[in-house]
Order: structure tokens, then C-alpha cells, then sequence
């Protein structure tokens, strides 16, 4: 009994370091090429490390200076501000009422249709950030289109990306995002039991509460998982505002992602801006513990 009580502990010994064995490629690509440079990232912030110059070969850590500096420059909380109104506007705003709205109502349309409508919407998601950006500077610029149609019904024309340049990258950024949200609140409200609705047309209830009561409460995984993705995507954009306005006029699209590159590339201080890059990563990390506990999700 002894022995085969033995041969069996071993039989599992083996069978769990088999597992662990396939893990090991993709535990290695994790350590490689996510957990290593965030940890590389780390380091550079508490350094005087830069692009040029001695310090880009002997650089000193240099303790809290980077983040001493940063929480005193009054461009970094402008760029936070920024990042902020650009989020909420054109992602949690723009992105995901565009996309539900055009997602319900295509919802029981025939395919013809729903194929048409959708090839029209994906068109600006499957462009490269910095093709849309070109597009829709094109659109938006003094002798563009939108000039153009404004001109054409007696309007004086705008200058959109001088006068309004926040406006005009919340717009960019929405027509560029809003195919991913429909296409997730199009499966999503597909899976939406059809008896549910049915039943409650019987009993009177309106599409406003159909929608409140029944198809809402239905999708709330999906609404949170795409507020997430969303949101995170929209942190990192950096080549639609670059391509665009550049950050300016002056600072005014300037956003922690075209600091950052404007302080470690620009300015050759790489030290200082990996330090700004932690406070993106920083805004990342706590609205996606918070979408995870919206969600009820246990980590």
C-alpha cells in the first residue's frame, strides 16, 4: 500500500510539472515583454537617466526628484486634465453611446441592411490611428469638407483645429473607436433572450423600458468589459492628437501621452518622462479596479 500510495504522490508530482512545463512559453513572453519593461519603467523613473549627454550612459537614481518636479509643473496636471476630458468625452461618451445606439438600432434588422450599416462604421476602425487622423484633419481643416458644407448653406466657415481643437480630436477619436463598441453591443444584444422581450411587449411596456429593465440589466457584463477595453486604448492615444494638433494650440490637446513622449524625446529627459508615464499607468490600474468591481468579478 506503502508503495503504490508513493508511485501515485509521484504520478501527481509529474502531472502537475507537466502542466506548469506548457505554461512556461507563456509565462516567459509575460515576463518579457510586460512585466520586464514596466519594471524597467519603474527604475527609470527614480533615475536622471537621459537621451543624450553623460547621464544617457551613467545615469544616478535620484530618488523622488522626477515626481518632486512633475506634481509642481503646472503642464503635467494641464495634460492630466486633458487626458481626462478627452477620456470621458470620447471614449466613455462618444465611443460607447455611439456605438450602443447604432448597435440597437440595427438589433432585428435584416442582414442586408445591418451588413451596410456596418461596413460604413467599420471603415473608420480599420484605418490606422494615424490615417484617420489624417482624414479627419482633411475634414476639419479651413478649406475641408465640413468648411465646405457650412459654406454651401451660407455659414462662415471655422477654423475647428485652431478654435475648437479639443472638439476636434473627441470627434476624430469617437468616429475612430465607436465600430469596436458596436460591434461588442451587437453580440452582446443578440444574446439577449427574445421570450423576455416578447413577454413584456405583451404586457404593455414600452421600448424605453424594454430597454431599462430587461436589455440593460442583460448587458451590463458586456457594457463594463467595453468601458474597460475602451478606456485603456484611450489612454495610450498618442498619434491621432500628435497627427492632428501636435498637442497645441500651445498646450491645449496636449495629454499625458504627448508629454511624455514630448519630455523623454523631445526634451532627451527619459528619466522624467517614464516618471510621467507612471501617473498614466497609475489612472489605468485604478479605473480597472473599479470596472472589475462594478462587474462583481473576484480577482
Amino acid at each position: 500500500m506503502d508503495t503504490a500510495a508513493a508511485t501515485s504522490s509521484l504520478e501527481n508530482k509529474r502531472s502537475k510539472f507537466g502542466k506548469y512545463l506548457f505554461l512556461l512559453p507563456a509565462v516567459s513572453l509575460l515576463l518579457l515583454f510586460f512585466i520586464f519593461p514596466i519594471l524597467l519603467t519603474v527604475i527609470f523613473s527614480f533615475s536622471n537617466l537621459t537621451l543624450t549627454g553623460s547621464e544617457s550612459q551613467n545615469f544616478q537614481f535620484i530618488g523622488l526628484e522626477n515626481y518632486t518636479q512633475m506634481f509642481r509643473d503646472p503642464q503635467v496636471f494641464k495634460s492630466i486634465v486633458n487626458t481626462v476630458i478627452f477620456l470621458v468625452f470620447s471614449s466613455l461618451i462618444g465611443q460607447q453611446v455611439f456605438g450602443f445606439l447604432i448597435a440597437i438600432l440595427m438589433k432585428n434588422k435584416n442582414t442586408i441592411f445591418r451588413r451596410v450599416v456596418g461596413t460604413i462604421v467599420l471603415a473608420g476602425w480599420v484605418m490606422p490611428e494615424v490615417v484617420c487622423a489624417l482624414c479627419m484633419a482633411n475634414f476639419l481643416n479651413d478649406s475641408g469638407t465640413l468648411n465646405s458644407v457650412i459654406k454651401l448653406f451660407g455659414g462662415t466657415p471655422v477654423q475647428w483645429l485652431y478654435k475648437f481643437p479639443m472638439f476636434s480630436i473627441i470627434i476624430a477619436n469617437a468616429w475612430h473607436g465607436t465600430a469596436f463598441s458596436m460591434l461588442v453591443y451587437q453580440a452582446a444584444l443578440d444574446d439577449v433572450p427574445t421570450d423576455i422581450e416578447e413577454a413584456a411587449v405583451v404586457d404593455g411596456a414600452s421600448n424605453f423600458t424594454i430597454l431599462l429593465k430587461i436589455i440593460l440589466p442583460n448587458i451590463k457584463g458586456s457594457i463594463i468589459t467595453n468601458m474597460m477595453l475602451n478606456t485603456l486604448s484611450t489612454l495610450g492615444v498618442f498619434g491621432l492628437i500628435y497627427m492632428m494638433t501636435g498637442g497645441g494650440p500651445g498646450d491645449s490637446t496636449t495629454t499625458l501621452p504627448l508629454l511624455m513622449y514630448s519630455e523623454a524625446f523631445g526634451s532627451f529627459q527619459i528619466g522624467y518622462g517614464t516618471a510621467i508615464s507612471m501617473i498614466l499607468l497609475a489612472i489605468g490600474v485604478i479605473l480597472s479596479f473599479f470596472y472589475v468591481k462594478a462587474s462583481k468579478v473576484k480577482i
